[in-house]
């Protein structure tokens, strides 16, 4: 079972203090590595809010926590923050030069089994 969704970007004060800490650090892991879905396409998926799904675009694939979306209902419609991990589904040529990539990046996303996509793999990718 996979569901379709754009995924919208967004920056979080949170998220931004905990990377000032240490990106390596489970605060930050645990704020960047993640995904919010719409409460019906987190039911189509058959997984329970904080299970693991694959994220994938035409560009790369990571693998995440799922969250629960408390706003309006908004299927196909999916919210990551702007982070190693949301990169990891955009192309080098996403945005212009100093401009923020907060744009819909078409996904498939399905539940997954494999651990959480580590900083260490990402950063093992864009050595590559």
């Amino acid at each position: 079972m996979a569901v379709d969704v754009k995924v919208v970007t967004y920056r979080d004060i949170f998220q931004y203090e905990a990377g000032k800490k240490g990106v390596h650090s489970e605060e930050y892991l645990r704020l960047s590595a993640s995904i919010i879905l719409d409460k019906q396409d987190l039911a189509s998926l058959g997984i329970a809010e904080g299970g693991r799904v694959l994220v994938e675009s035409d560009v790369n694939k990571i693998v995440v926590n799922a969250t629960a979306s408390t706003d309006e209902p908004h299927p196909g419609l999916a919210f990551m923050i702007k982070s190693p991990w949301s990169n990891q589904l955009e192309g080098d040529d996403s945005c212009l030069p100093g401009a923020p990539g907060f744009r819909g990046i078409r996904a498939r996303v399905s539940p997954s089994s494999e651990d959480i996509t580590q900083m260490a793999q990402i950063l093992e990718r864009l050595q590559s």
